[in-house]
Parts: C-alpha cells; structure tokens; sequence
C-alpha cells in the first residue's frame, strides 16, 4: 500500500469517526457531556489540593473553583495550553461515543473484542491528565520537571485519541 493511499485512508477513517457522534441528537449530547465531564476533571486536576480544599468546604465552591482554576490555567499554560485541555476533552466526548457504538454494533463476544476497545479509553483516561495524576499521586517534583507545563503529555494524549479514532473509524462501518 502507498504512503499516500495510507494518507488517505487515515484521513478517511478519522473524518467518519469524527463525524460519528454529531449524527444524532442523542449521541451528540451523550459526547458533550462525556466532553463537560472530563473537562472539568482535567481542570480541577491541575491543583489538585486547592481543589480538595475548595470542594471539602461545601460543593457551593464548585463553580467558583472551576473558574478560578481555568484561569490558573491559562495563566500558566497560555491559550495553547488550555486549548488543548478543551481539545482532549472533545476528543474524549467522540471517544467514549464511538467505544458505546462498537459495542452496540459489533458486541463484546469475546475479551478480545474489548481488548479492541481498551486503547481509546485508556487513553482517553490517562494522558491528558498525566500531569495532574503526578499532583495527585504525591509527585511534586515529577510534575516541576516536566516540559512546558505538561503540555508534551496533552500533546501525546491527543496524538493517541487521534490515533485510536482513525484506526477504529466509524463504528457503523467494517473496515475489514
């Protein structure tokens, strides 16, 4: 297979898997909840002891948390960086929609079937949020060493969702 049909069809599968969960009220609205969700836990993730201390003093603080910590965002990481938060977060949103409509199309069979799906969700999980795990997890310092504020781990997290998408494609179709 040429460099440039593999081109095309990486291009082909991604545009169907994105295009995927905005051809139904329902799964429009299930992606952007999915997308709201994660957005909001890779936000609150970024400090993570302002957020405990915030929301263990009344869930009142939420909004307020949120906004002051979407600004420490874009404070820290500019709008690049938070761009990519809201990005990942999208991504995300498209992922776990297309996941439930493999599932749904094809079943889960057998425990390789899911091993199929696993990518996404780990990925999905994971990457973005790498930097705020390591706040959460008790490594400060990790967290300090990295890179333009974590932005190399939302780049990769992206690059990874990207990945899985146009490799699954959209979930209605066999690319068999």
């Amino acid at each position: 297979m040429s460099v440039a049909r593999s081109v095309e069809r990486f291009g082909s599968q991604l545009g169907g898997a994105l295009t995927y969960p905005f051809r139904s009220g329902r799964r429009t609205l299930a992606a952007g909840v999915v997308a709201i969700v994660t957005y909001v836990l890779l936000v609150l993730s970024t400090f993570p002891e302002m957020s405990m201390q915030m929301l263990g003093a009344g869930l009142h603080w939420f909004d307020e948390t949120l906004v002051l910590l979407t600004q420490n965002t874009y404070a820290t990481n500019g709008a690049a960086g938070l761009g990519m938060i809201v990005v990942y977060a999208g991504l995300t949103g498209v992922a776990v929609v297309n996941t439930a409509g493999q599932v749904r199309t094809m079943g889960v069979s057998s425990a390789s079937d899911l091993v199929g799906v696993l990518p996404g969700l780990v990925a999905s999980g994971c990457a973005s949020c790498g930097a705020g795990l390591l706040g959460f997890l008790g490594f400060a310092g990790a967290m300090a060493a990295l890179p333009f504020h974590g932005d190399l781990l939302r780049v990769g997290g992206i690059a990874l969702l990207l990945g899985f998408l146009a490799r699954s494609g959209d979930p209605r179709q066999c690319s068999v």
